[in-house]
C-alpha cells in the first residue's frame, strides 16, 4: 500500500520552475508518495523543458560512521558511481555520458545524495540507474582500495598545498570534539587508512534502505507514471539493519581555546573563529541571514570591507554557518601572511564585537535585503534544483513554508529583530575557539594571548589533536 497526496500552494505568475510574487518565490504543485517501507517519492511535473532533474537521498550520511571510521559514507557514495547492476564502473560512466546525462553521488554529514539531470527521454533509464546504484551496488573491492587510497593522497597533498579547503574541517573537528558534527565527511588519513572493504559491505547492508530513502524527480513526465514505475522498484526494497543515532545538541565552547597546527616555513596563516550556532529549525532564518549576508556572507560585507578592502590583511575573508538538524558551526575563515596572523585575528574579533554592539544600520539592511532576494528565485528556477530543493526539505522534517513563506519575512524583517538574532548566535568575543594552520615557530608565542594553545602538526594523519 501507498499513500498519496498532492502539495498545491497558491502561485502568481510563473518564474522558472517556482513561482514568483513581490517577495520571493512559492513551490509549485508536487505529488507525495510513501511507501509502507518507509521509501517517500515527491514529484512535480515541469512541461517547458524536455529535461529531468533527479534528486536521491539515503538519511544517514557522515553521523553514521563508526568510530575511528570517518569517511566511510563518503567511500560508499563515491562507490555508487562505481558500478551497479551488470555495470561496472567504466560501463555506467558511458551509459550516463552516452546519453548526455550526470549523474553524481556525494556524502553529506545527514545524507548521502544521487544527484543528476537527464533527457525527458531517458525517465526509464533514470529509474534503473537509480534501483541499481540504491539496490544492487557492484561495491568491487579493487574499485574501494582504489578509491580510499586515492582519497589519503588527496587529502595529504591539500595540506603539502593549499590547506584552505582543510580550514573548516580543522575547526569543526576541534569544536565538537567527539560530537558527530566534529567528525570530517570526508574523513582523515588515519580513519580511511582504518576503513576495509568488510566495512563498507556492512555499512551498506546497516544503513542504507527503503526506511531511508527519499526520491524527488522533477521534470517533463507524467507523474502517475513514474509513481507506477517508482513503487514497482522500491515496494519490495528490505529497510536498513541499523537505527540512526540520535543526535544530541551540542555545547557551545566557554571561554576561549586555540589550536595551532604547525606548517614549518609557511609564508601565511589560515584562520577559524568559531561557536556553536543554530540548527535548520533556528526560526528566525531570515533575520539571521540578512545579518550574516552583512557581515560575512557577500563580496560587499562588513568582514571584506574592512579586512579586505581597507586593511589589505587578506584576499578573502567570509563568515559561514553550518546548519544541520542540531546546531552547528559559527565561523569566521580567513587567510593572511604569517606576519600579520595576529592583526588579521586581531580584527577579525573587533568586528564580530562591533556586530554584536552595534549591528547594521537600515540603509545596510536594506541592501542585505534587497541582495537575498534577488539571489534566491535562481536557486529555483531548474527541474534539477527544484529537485533538489523538495528532498532537502523533507529530509530536514520541514514543509513548503520554509520557502513559501521565506520571501516576505525577509521583506518584513525589522531592524530590531535582526538586531535581536545577532545577540542570540553569534558568540560573545571571550567565548570562541581558534584553529590556527601555519609556521608555529612564528606563531606560538604570538596567539598565546587568545588562550590556552594545543598544538598539532600538519602532517598528523587527523584533524584533531
Amino acid at each position: 500500500m501507498m499513500s498519496l497526496r498532492n502539495g498545491v500552494f497558491a502561485c502568481v505568475a510563473c518564474l522558472g520552475g517556482a513561482f514568483a510574487n513581490a517577495q520571493g518565490v512559492t513551490l509549485p504543485d508536487y505529488h507525495y508518495v510513501e511507501l509502507d517501507n518507509g521509501a517517500v517519492f515527491i514529484l512535480h511535473e515541469k512541461r517547458d523543458v524536455p529535461l529531468i532533474g533527479v534528486q536521491a537521498l539515503i538519511r544517514g550520511g557522515a553521523v553514521t560512521d563508526p568510530e575511528g571510521k570517518a569517511g566511510l559514507s563518503d567511500l560508499l557514495a563515491s562507490m555508487l558511481e562505481k558500478g551497479a547492476g551488470e555495470r561496472d564502473a567504466a560501463s555506467f560512466a558511458e551509459t550516463v555520458a552516452g546519453v548526455g546525462g550526470s549523474l553524481s553521488a556525494s556524502a553529506g554529514l545527514e545524507t548521502v545524495s544521487i544527484s543528476g539531470e537527464f533527457l525527458a527521454r531517458d525517465a526509464d533509464l533514470v529509474i534503473e540507474l537509480l534501483v541499481d546504484m540504491l539496490r544492487a551496488p557492484v561495491l568491487d573491492r579493487g574499485e574501494f582500495s582504489k578509491l580510499r587510497d586515492r582519497q589519503i593522497d588527496l587529502l595529504a597533498a591539500a595540506k603539502d598545498g593549499d590547506p584552505r579547503p582543510l580550514t573548516s574541517i580543522y575547526g569543526n573537528a576541534y569544536l565538537f570534539g567527539d560530537h558527530p558534527y566534529g567528525a570530517p565527511v570526508g574523513g582523515d588519513e588515519a580513519s580511511l587508512a582504518a576503513i576495509s572493504h568488510r566495512d563498507l559491505l556492512a555499512y551498506y547492508d546497516a544503513f542504507v534502505g527503503a526506511d531511508r530513502l527519499i526520491i524527488s524527480l522533477a521534470g517533463d513526465f507524467d507523474a502517475a507514471e513514474m509513481i507506477d514505475k517508482l513503487t514497482a522498484a522500491f515496494v519490495d526494497w528490505r529497510p536498513a539493519a541499523e537505527a540512526l543515532p540520535e543526535i544530541e545538541a551540542p555545547s557551545p565552547a566557554v571561554g576561549r581555546r586555540v589550536l595551532l597546527v604547525d606548517r614549518p616555513d609557511a609564508t601565511q596563516s589560515y584562520f577559524w573563529i568559531g561557536n556553536v550556532g543554530v540548527s535548520v529549525h533556528y526560526p528566525q532564518r531570515a533575520e539571521l541571514n540578512i545579518a550574516n549576508t552583512l557581515f560575512g556572507g557577500r563580496f560587499t560585507s562588513m568582514l571584506v570591507d574592512e579586512m579586505r578592502t581597507k586593511a589589505g590583511l587578506t584576499y578573502g575573508v567570509r563568515s559561514s554557518l553550518r546548519r544541520p538538524s542540531q546546531p552547528g558551526s559559527f565561523a569566521i575563515v580567513s587567510f593572511t601572511r604569517t606576519d600579520s596572523t595576529v592583526v588579521a585575528i586581531d580584527l577579525a574579533i573587533e568586528l564580530l564585537g562591533r556586530l554584536r554592539d552595534v549591528g547594521f544600520d537600515d540603509e545596510l539592511i536594506a541592501s542585505g535585503k534587497n541582495y537575498i532576494l534577488g539571489q534566491f528565485p535562481p536557486r529555483l528556477e531548474t527541474a534539477e534544483q527544484l529537485a533538489v530543493q523538495f528532498a532537502a526539505l523533507q529530509a530536514a522534517g520541514l514543509d513548503a513554508s520554509f520557502i513559501n513563506d521565506y520571501g516576505a519575512a525577509v521583506a518584513g524583517a525589522a531592524s530590531e529583530d535582526i538586531h535581536a538574532v545577532i545577540a542570540d548566535v553569534y558568540p560573545q568575543v571571550d567565548n570562541l575557539v581558534f584553529v590556527i594552520i601555519g609556521d608555529a615557530e612564528q606563531l606560538r608565542d604570538a596567539v598565546a594571548k587568545y588562550g590556552p594553545v594545543t598544538e598539532m602538526s600538519v602532517a598528523d594523519p587527523r584533524f584533531r589533536p
